[in-house]
């Protein structure tokens, strides 16, 4: 288990380091709260993460690929030459290693805990729904305000306040969603669909100074959800990435920084468990949550001990499946999770560790027919790179 490495390690240190390259300390933007707290999570030689710092920049410029994980990219360096070369260090997405969690922690500077964008799919207290946060949707019509779900402070908003010209550059379609408005508020949306229009638009952007400009793929981790990670069109996408990110190095102005990170990696699932007509792991739940890599099982009122018995038998081998209170107390959201926060979890936590998908067809069937999951605590699914170039 690679329980992420908050407080040095992480992606949700990685904000703050940035703003900090451009002169910006202020203090931390969480909201403080009760919380349940968790030991600090240590470095794989058992000591607690060291601070990440990155060398001063004038401009700063953040290229996020989706689904690229760092050791997929070294399993397939020839591809990827440009990127390879790269001076690299490693972080961890964040548990779990899902989208979502990885954008806010990006956004905020905050880790899961702090945030509560604790998955895919999670139930709103209260009410039996569960609400998918990525495309920001609930059943029967109704609505979710992104500033009631998520309402942290984000980077954007503390470096437009320190006088950086703070820009995101990504396809239109997002532009206005209710995860864009949780996680990127503040920061002025350019959209650009081509390959072309995010390189020339990342440019013109990063011409302000200071700057902070994040810009964002997306289709190579389409790809490995479709096909599988080293499959044919996920190589076509790695080498669409590694030439994006070369041309968006060779623009770069004087004084300017850029990195290159992921916000998960993944795996090739071998082995599918339907979650909805395996009887043991349906008795007593009353909703099944999160993602097929990094389940929230939500149980029947007194029913939680039974089906965390049931799930574990059932997964022996094949997942850590834990009680909220031991993913809590493990640090696997962060340092702490807010008391606000806690009902999101699942009163069942399972994550598989082998090459397991637990789907579940009627809530999500396209994810059920992928090839390619992240979510979980395995180094393919957590590592991913933090590569860097500077003019």
């Amino acid at each position: 288990m690679l329980v992420p490495g908050y407080g040095g390690g992480s992606l949700a240190d990685l904000p703050g380091a940035l703003l900090a390259a451009l002169g910006v300390h202020d203090a931390d933007p969480g909201i403080p709260a009760p919380g349940r707290s968790a030991p600090t999570t240590p470095n794989e030689q058992g000591k607690p993460n060291a601070p990440l710092v990155l060398a001063p920049a004038e401009r700063v410029c953040l290229f996020l690929v989706d689904g690229l994980g760092a050791e997929l990219l070294r399993a397939h360096a020839e591809t990827a030459p440009f990127l390879s070369g790269l001076k690299s260090r490693t972080l961890t997405a964040g548990f779990p290693a899902t989208t979502v969690t990885s954008l806010c922690s990006l956004g905020t500077g905050l880790p899961p805990g702090e945030h509560g964008m604790l998955g895919l799919t999670l139930a709103v207290p209260g009410t039996g729904y569960l609400f998918n946060c990525l495309l920001w949707t609930l059943p029967d019509g109704l609505t979710m305000d992104p500033e009631q779900w998520q309402p942290a402070p984000t980077v954007y908003q503390r470096a437009v306040r320190a006088g950086i010209a703070s820009a995101y550059v990504a396809p239109a379609e997002f532009e206005g969603t209710g995860l864009t408005r949780a996680v990127y508020r503040g920061v002025r949306y350019v959209s650009a669909d081509t390959v072309d229009e995010r390189v020339a638009r990342t440019h013109q952007a990063m011409r302000e100074r200071p700057a902070h400009v994040t810009v964002y793929y997306g289709d190579l981790d389409s790809a490995g959800h479709l096909a599988g990670w080293g499959s044919e069109e996920w190589l076509r996408q790695l080498a669409i990435v590694d030439d994006m990110a070369q041309r968006l190095a060779e623009g770069l102005p004087p004084g300017s920084a850029m990195y290159v990170t992921a916000d998960h990696g993944m795996v090739n699932a071998t082995e599918k468990v339907d979650a909805e007509t395996v009887p043991e792991l349906t008795e007593g739940v009353a909703l099944v949550g999160g993602e097929a890599r990094a389940r929230h099982v939500y149980a029947e009122p007194g029913a939680a001990p039974h089906v965390l018995e049931a799930w574990r038998e059932t997964f022996q081998g094949k997942a850590w499946v834990v009680s909220r209170q031991e993913a809590v107390e493990s640090g696997w959201f962060g340092p702490r999770v807010r008391e606000a926060w806690l009902a999101r979890i699942g009163d069942v936590v399972a994550v598989p560790y082998a090459d397991l998908a637990i789907i579940a067809p009627s809530a999500n069937p396209i994810e059920a027919l992928f090839t390619g999951y992240h979510g979980s605590m395995t180094p393919a699914e957590q590592n991913v790179p933090l590569l860097e170039v500077r003019t």
